[in-house]
């Protein structure tokens, strides 16, 4: 009998220690340099969005140099890049609803109230399309002295919008006091996957 229950114990612990690896690894493998705007970028991290237990996108952030603290990345000047696979489908509207909760968990009232028109197209952008199905990709570029250029499956999608602020509001959602998700948080600045995931 004591047996049995530790051999499921030994189980369930084995099903975790599983999930752990799974949890900490992205499944996509990024580019380990991108251009953007003319400047060469490097992989600074990569790591999977899950809501619950369910994969929702594969996402790297390329910069001009490696950083290791969100600070760093915010303030870091030049083109940056946000790249992303979705691992599931994803209906456009929530997708673009989600980023703009992220935008207000992360950011002052004030600064999200200056960008409203950018993060409207934010919206406007992925919910002009009904879904992302599984392995579509999109994508946020940060243009120096021009803006956000937001694409999907590699192809702009209208201009570019805001400012090096707005960008970096962007980029709290991930790496803001109140991340959709710490363990990709930690992905995204190179840090080493905890144990306690």
């Amino acid at each position: 009998m004591n047996h049995g229950r530790r051999s499921a114990s030994v189980a369930v612990m084995a099903t975790l220690l599983t999930s752990a690896g799974v949890r900490a690894a992205s499944v996509n493998r990024f580019d380990g340099t991108v251009q953007v705007s003319g400047s060469s970028l490097v992989l600074n991290g990569s790591g999977t969005r899950y809501r619950v237990m369910f994969k929702v996108y594969d996402m790297a952030l390329y910069l001009p140099t490696k950083a290791g603290s969100a600070a760093a990345v915010i303030d870091m000047q030049g083109p940056k890049r946000l790249a992303f696979i979705a691992l599931r489908d994803l209906p456009g509207t929530d997708l673009g609803l989600a980023f703009i909760k992220g935008l207000q968990a992360n950011n002052s009232a004030d600064a999200v109230q200056r960008h409203t028109l950018s993060s409207t197209r934010l919206i406007e952008i992925f919910s002009g399309k009904s879904k992302l199905a599984t392995g579509d990709t999109f994508a946020m570029d940060y243009l120096p002295g021009k803006g956000t250029q937001f694409y999907i499956q590699g192809q702009a999608q209208g201009a570019p919008v805001g400012d090096a602020e707005f960008f970096g509001m962007v980029l709290r959602i991930w790496l803001g006091p109140q991340p959709v998700d710490a363990a990709l948080r930690d992905g995204l600045l190179g840090i080493e996957a905890r144990s306690s995931y």
